[in-house]
């Protein structure tokens, strides 16, 4: 009993433990952004759904003695990729959609060890069943969701920031060999017929169940049980047929309608809610929670009322994406209104609604899982449902969704499910509150396409997310803006009118110290022509003259064609602008010293920030290409981080020196709050922006410095 609890706990905990372990190695070379989590995700599915397949066939084709010599066999083989390090030849040196060389270089780094992981569950269960017939083998399933989710809450906090990236590759490579030991074992002692002892006792056990009386199996495409929790081990018993066509696609379908809410809320959350590192996090939980509840089977599930709960669920959280309940101290009443909804209401709602969701699927799952000896086929399906959402959403929906409509689709889907099985069950009173929660959900839906599309000139999406262009007004008002979004971030404005076309906004004021910073430096260095680098797309270019050179690295290429689509800055710019695509830290290492006037890194106001960006490796690279009288401005301006102090031990690093200015323009003006540290060791450039400026030194801070190798997101949030 310790020794398959254990072994499938430690695949557990490592196989969901890998997941952060090799994001946080690779999100860098990607934009940092949270469709990389998103694609690790699919792939998790996908390497899911190969392990159970392998686990369907080995158990259900080979000989118990054949099955253990083979799985020993590939355990070993899969210690040959050990540490799982990718390599530096896997980073990306172009543009353009990169889900298949993430894909690609998952699969290479930590492939087979990852699918030696995901065969454990189902076959250890299945071994375990052979072994000890009689005993609960679906709680060996719970427990299994139980380490995946301590993996996942400990990383963050306790495991990331207690040592570097390398090493933290080598503790987990070192853990998997104790799990190869200990499923090796497993697989040696199943490989046998039960000792006769533990056969009679099971024997024993056997014949007690069946004195109890027969337990009801489910009858019509969604029974099992009337309304209550089902018990555990409901379905279809040991000796019953194997399952049919109709259980495997039920289990399908709940596990992909499980995945797809897990994901499109995930990103609804991170893009759509608020940019707060780690948010993706909670709805992750939430689904494994879910797991180890309804598959502990002490009655966690209650269908006569889940089932309710989660079709309103469904129609609030569409609700919850055009309005808002507004509280005020000086009325009695709450109020409805349009807009978005403040984060700290969001996310309790799309937790608990996700919560809801997915305890109506997996509690369904949990109330038509086989007898033992058809787990490893429900397992199966179940990883294909999986990976089958995963895929719906992280693959097909940026390529045929122009925005994240899947997000109430799946959710109106989730409704008609309710009402379907309400309507076979004949329960009139829930299929009527089910329709009705159906009608709500497609009012909803169709108020929230009206407020995607009311102002919007073009919709776009990608790898790197949604991007919107939206008008403000008419452009015959003369304060009417074109704003370009990328989900609830807002990446630049522009007037249209003709007079103010060239007049810059945003986070690029004169008043900006990245703008003051630049128009000195120009004064101060008199000569031919100024040389500027701009990390991330932004409308700086307005300021170029004609004998300047302007280098902009951008990551996103729909970025770049919506800003010479929709926008001008580029094209009226007096200065020669190139656009090279790619990761800016790879393609700054790869080009010849560049001698920057001024370098304005601003890739920091979004959700998951480039860490590759703001460590001591990547400043020696802005270094090289930075003139000695020059500058390197960061912006930092960013509600949930306080990356100041990271960016002083930036400037120590090469002996330079951080100021931090904030430009806090009056409400009416177009200009944001801006917060930017300046870098330079140019005596003159700092007492200009210290005249009549914000302008103050940073403290040293008391955390360690960012390195490549050493990061931790926790210490600088607000």
């Amino acid at each position: 009993m310790i020794l398959f609890a254990s072994t499938i706990s430690l695949s557990a905990f490592l196989l969901f433990l890998v997941q952060p372990l090799i994001a946080k190695q690779i999100l860098p070379w990607f934009g940092g952004t949270s469709a990389v989590w998103t694609t690790c995700l699919v792939f998790l599915q996908c390497a899911l759904l190969a392990g159970y397949f392998y686990a369907d066939a080995l158990t259900r084709r080979v000989r118990p003695v054949v099955q253990a010599r083979v799985h020993i066999a590939l355990l070993l083989i899969s210690l040959a990729v050990l540490p799982i390090v990718p390599s530096a030849s896997l980073k990306p040196l172009d543009g353009g959609d990169p889900t298949l060389r993430i894909l690609a270089l998952l699969a290479l780094t930590i492939g087979l060890p990852y699918l030696m992981l995901s065969t454990t569950g189902p076959l250890v269960q299945a071994w375990f069943a052979r072994r000890y017939a009689g005993l609960r083998v679906y709680r060996l399933y719970a427990l299994s969701n139980v380490a995946s989710m301590a993996a996942l809450l400990l990383y963050p906090p306790l495991i990331e920031p207690a040592a570097a990236v390398q090493w933290q590759a080598v503790g987990w490579s070192v853990a998997y060999g104790v799990f190869v030991v200990l499923a090796a074992a497993c697989a040696w002692v199943s490989r046998t017929a039960l000792p006769a002892g533990e056969a009679a006792a099971s024997a024993d056990g056997r014949a007690a169940a069946a004195s109890a009386g027969p337990r009801a199996g489910p009858h019509g495409p969604f029974a099992a049980g009337q309304g209550g929790s089902p018990p555990s081990g409901a379905g279809m018993r040991a000796g019953e047929a194997a399952p049919a066509w109709r259980d495997l696609g039920l289990w399908l379908l709940l596990s992909a309608l499980g995945s797809v809410l897990l994901l499109t809320t995930t990103t609804h959350m991170t893009q759509n809610v608020a940019s707060v590192p780690f948010l993706w996090v909670l709805p992750l939980a939430l689904y494994l929670l879910t797991f180890i509840l309804c598959f502990d089977g002490e009655g966690w599930y209650r269908r006569r009322w889940l089932a309710q709960a989660a079709a309103l669920a469904r129609a609030v959280m569409l609700a919850g994406l055009v309005w808002h309940l507004e509280f005020s101290a000086d009325r009695p009443w709450v109020s409805v209104e349009r807009g978005i909804m403040e984060i700290t209401h969001a996310v309790p709602l799309y937790a608990l609604g996700l919560f809801l969701l997915c305890m109506f699927c997996h509690g369904e799952l949990a109330a038509r899982k086989p007898a033992p000896q058809h787990l490893t086929r429900f397992y199966l399906m179940v990883s294909l449902g999986g990976a089958l959402g995963g895929l719906s959403v992280g693959v097909v929906a940026p390529l045929v969704f122009d925005w994240t409509w899947e997000l109430p689709l799946a959710r109106a889907l989730g409704v008609l499910l309710v009402a379907a099985i309400a309507a076979v069950e004949r329960a009139v009173w829930r299929l009527a509150f089910g329709l009705a929660c159906l009608g709500g959900a497609l009012y909803a839906f169709d108020a929230y396409r009206d407020d995607i599309r009311d102002g919007t000139v073009e919709l776009s999406r990608d790898f790197f997310g949604t991007l919107r262009v939206q008008a403000t007004a008419e452009d015959s008002d003369p304060d009417a803006r074109w704003r370009l979004l990328h989900g609830v971030i807002i990446h630049g404005e522009q007037f249209p009118a003709e007079a103010r076309r060239a007049e810059p906004t945003t986070y690029y004021g004169e008043s900006s110290s990245v703008a003051r910073a630049l128009l000195s430096l120009r004064t101060l260095s008199p000569q031919t022509g100024q040389r500027v680098g701009l990390i991330g797309l932004g409308a700086l270019a307005t300021y170029g003259l004609a004998a300047d050179d302007y280098r902009i690295y951008e990551i996103n290429p729909s970025v770049v064609t919506l800003a010479r689509e929709r926008f001008s800055y580029l094209s009226q710019s007096a200065a020669r602008v190139t656009i090279p695509l790619g990761d800016a830290r790879l393609v700054l290492e790869q080009e010849p010293p560049q001698q920057l006037d001024l370098l304005a890194v601003d890739a920091f106001s979004s959700d998951s920030i480039p860490v590759d960006l703001i460590t001591r490796e990547a400043m020696a690279v802005y270094r090289r290409h930075v003139r000695d009288g020059g500058a390197i401005a960061f912006h930092i301006s960013n509600r949930y981080l306080e990356l100041s102090g990271v960016v002083r031990q930036l400037a120590d690093a090469v002996g330079w020196t951080a100021l931090q200015i904030v430009d806090d323009p009056p409400s009416s003006s177009p200009l944001f709050r801006t917060t930017w540290v300046v870098v330079t060791a140019n005596a003159e450039l700092i007492r200009e922006l210290k005249d009549g400026a914000s302008a103050q030194e940073i403290p040293a801070p008391a955390t360690p410095p960012w390195t490549d190798a050493r990061n931790n997101l926790f210490e600088v949030l607000e």
